[in-house]
């Protein structure tokens, strides 16, 4: 009898063991001894620098902040988790803006050793641009504290989730954020291994201070995530199991109530930010540049020195504040719900962002940066051959009865060897030049789309799994609610969705069981033969690890577990499908303007210029020839023409060559704001969407830009040929 008493023992204690060890997985304490070395995993290098740049600055020259600009600093620094002081950050500015300034002084004094003092426009211009970075400078952590709250809010929904459902089963908060900590990745959990750091550290003495103390941090940003967390610390103290999981309900729906309504107000306030984000970025500058060239020859001063001025005005000021503005308009998005990052979910799939291919039973990865390189190298170079004619003196030919490459002298006239020559004004220099945008573009569109394709398509086929999960977790959970094992359980549901993906996922799992002898544990998550591994959603991963934790506490907690998460996932699935409801139209009008009108625009911008240059150089070619015809001193048609001459002098006149790059590149870089800007508002910050939209808005818009430019180009340069002026 003692015998089958200690076997007894012995087999209920061996049980025991491991559910404690399954609970010991969740131990806080081990949770966060590691949380200064997943700090510098999370932050980016640039992010580390930036820090060390800020604490070296401040050794040197301490810059006091203003009292409500350190408070605001200390708010920021403390919510991107970087060691820094607001005074580092000021001292930060001043040295960069310092640095800068004294550059463009020493620029400026080399022009005018040179007697070049109609370049010093442009160390001017570089100075007054630099006194006004010192306060952005100094700014830099409220960008990156907006920058991290737009990525945080993204994950709320997800976070209030995955911690009702853990608390559904198992009332115990410390071990529920971490398991909502483990599958929503950065930079929330960041936040949260903070939490368990600040208790560790002794800055404070429970959970609930050191929590209650960050959700402090939302309560002017999102205040429904700070009452859904108040309700599940108010389902601690409820003695009664029906009341408890009441409250715990009551959080999920405050977060997905609060979530609809302020997207959809977020919603109605975005057209007009939008439309004039698209008229001070888009229209109005590219337009512009239409009547540039004839404005530009009136003024005196070297084309050089405009052509630098447009450069930076064009290709640094206006994207730099279109992307300012942008994130203005990003920084009001509310919580929305984001895809999961698959890289964090399963770090193998990192390889996918290469090249693969195999010699033997050897995998070779390949970087796409080399690839898209080589791409950007032979498409560009073809745009330089322009400049490469000029340099090299190689005679030109005619194209459209004009020349092609076009240099003139200081006359107007072809330019010879050894002679001062301006250009290239020709309409075949401005097509070839067509080429420098459309390299740069193809060859980031093909990084972008080699780092994202595979990828992409793993997500496609994992949403089409999540999509169809909660109808077999009801499934699930009813079939062990009636008493029927969780082994068989799979079973039974991988026969009923048989050709599905859930179908394939469960039956994965019932296969591990019953071939391989597995536990349900290790048929889900064994390390070489796990189904999950195929399926690398973390919505799916928590769920399976619902199952497991509820099934310490019997069948019947089991099936309402799964019930519930089914439940949860339903709705989540439908407040998202009506946000994207709501975001439905300013997405769509954001990307016709990125992929179809902006290009169109900035084609037939550059037609018209250069028509315009094109008829100016004629014009001053036609002038100069006629006065050297009917020589000095002439009282014949000539002698009026003088004024003109110098009107329209050649120096002046801004090469429609250049204007061309100056366009085309504003092209690509607007299109990749653009784009920036209209997956944050539809996906919050998800960089494997980003990353996607971004390859095929560039192929679409740069081809499109191409194809208009090179068109409207022909037409235009054809019309002008036919202008002349009377002897």
């Amino acid at each position: 009898m003692d015998k089958e008493i200690k076997d007894i023992l012995s087999k209920y204690q061996s049980k025991l063991n491991e559910n404690i060890k399954i609970i010991d997985e969740y131990n806080p304490e081990s949770y966060t001894m590691d949380y200064r070395i997943f700090r510098d995993e999370a932050l980016s290098r640039t992010l580390t620098s930036y820090e060390a740049f800020c604490n070296f600055f401040e050794r040197i020259l301490k810059i006091k902040v203003k009292e409500n600009d350190y408070k605001e600093l200390q708010k920021s620094i403390e919510a991107s988790h970087i060691k820094i002081n607001p005074e580092g950050a000021a001292s930060f500015g001043f040295f960069i803006t310092g640095f800068l300034i004294f550059i463009s002084l020493i620029l400026g004094a080399y022009f005018f050793l040179l007697a070049r003092t109609e370049l010093l426009l442009l160390p001017a211009l570089l100075i007054l641009i630099s006194a006004f970075l010192i306060k952005p400078l100094t700014n830099i952590p409220n960008f990156l504290a907006a920058r991290w709250r737009l990525r945080a809010s993204n994950q709320m929904v997800l976070c209030v989730l995955y911690v009702v459902m853990y608390m559904r089963h198992t009332s115990n908060l410390e071990h529920a954020i971490k398991f909502a900590s483990d599958h929503i990745g950065n930079p929330l959990a960041l936040d949260f291994r903070k939490v368990f750091w600040d208790i560790e550290t002794g800055r404070f003495s429970t959970i609930k201070e050191s929590l209650d103390y960050y959700l402090q941090s939302w309560r002017d940003y999102n205040l429904e995530f700070v009452e859904a967390f108040h309700l599940i610390e108010g389902s601690l103290y409820e003695a009664g199991e029906d009341r408890r999981v009441t409250l715990l309900e009551k959080s999920l729906e405050v977060m997905l109530n609060g979530t609809y309504e302020k997207m959809m107000h977020y919603a109605q306030e975005l057209e007009e930010p939008i439309t004039i984000l698209h008229m001070l970025g888009v229209v109005l500058p590219i337009l512009g540049l239409v009547i540039l060239p004839l404005f530009g020859s009136l003024l005196q001063g070297s084309s050089f020195i405009k052509i630098i001025v447009l450069l930076i005005l064009y290709n640094v000021l206006l994207p730099v504040l279109v992307y300012l503005i942008g994130i203005n308009i990003l920084s009001k998005r509310p919580t929305g719900y984001s895809e999961s990052d698959l890289i964090n979910d399963n770090p193998e799939l990192s390889k996918y962002k290469n090249i693969l291919f195999y010699v033997g039973d050897r995998e070779i990865q390949i970087s796409p940066f080399f690839i898209s390189f080589l791409i950007f190298f032979v498409i560009s170079i073809i745009g330089i051959l322009p400049l490469l004619f000029g340099i090299a003196g190689i005679d030109d030919f005619k194209f459209l009865n004009l020349n092609f490459v076009d240099y003139k002298n200081d006359n107007g006239l072809a330019c010879k060897i050894n002679e001062s020559c301006y250009g290239p004004f020709g309409v075949g220099a401005v097509i070839l030049s067509l080429f420098i945008p459309l390299g740069i573009s193809l060859g980031l569109a093909t990084y972008y789309s080699i780092r994202s394709k595979r990828l992409m398509k793993i997500r496609n086929e994992t949403k089409k799994l999540e999509l169809e999960f909660a109808g077999s977790l009801f499934q699930l959970g009813n079939r062990i609610g009636d008493g029927v094992p969780v082994e068989i359980g799979f079973g039974d549901v991988a026969q009923n969705m048989s050709g599905t993906p859930t179908g394939d996922f469960f039956r994965r799992v019932s296969m591990n069981i019953q071939r391989l002898g597995m536990s349900v544990k290790e048929a889900i998550f064994n390390k070489k033969n796990g189904a999950i591994w195929d399926y690398p959603s973390s919505l799916i991963e928590s769920s399976m690890k619902v199952l497991l934790e509820s099934s310490r506490k019997g069948p019947l907690v089991v099936s309402k577990a799964l019930i519930s998460v089914s439940t949860y996932i339903d709705r989540i699935h439908q407040v998202n499908e009506r946000l994207k409801d709501l975001l439905a139209e300013v997405i769509s009008s954001m990307k016709s303007q990125i992929s179809f009108l902006t290009p169109i625009i900035a084609g037939i911008v550059v037609g018209i210029s250069t028509m315009i240059v094109t008829i100016l150089g004629k014009l001053t070619t036609q002038l100069a020839e006629t006065t050297i015809v009917q020589g000095e001193g002439t009282t014949g048609p000539a002698a009026g023409f003088t004024g003109l001459v110098e009107l329209f002098s050649i120096q002046n006149i801004i090469p429609s060559y250049y204007l061309q790059v100056i366009v085309g590149l504003y092209l690509v870089e607007i299109v990749i704001v653009l784009t920036i800007l209209a997956n944050g508002i539809e996906n919050g910050a998800d960089n494997l969407a980003k990353e996607n939209s971004l390859g095929k808005n560039l192929y679409r818009s740069s081809i499109l830009y191409i194809i208009v430019a090179l068109f409207i180009t022909l037409i235009f340069t054809l019309l002008a040929t036919n202008i002349s002026i009377g002897a």
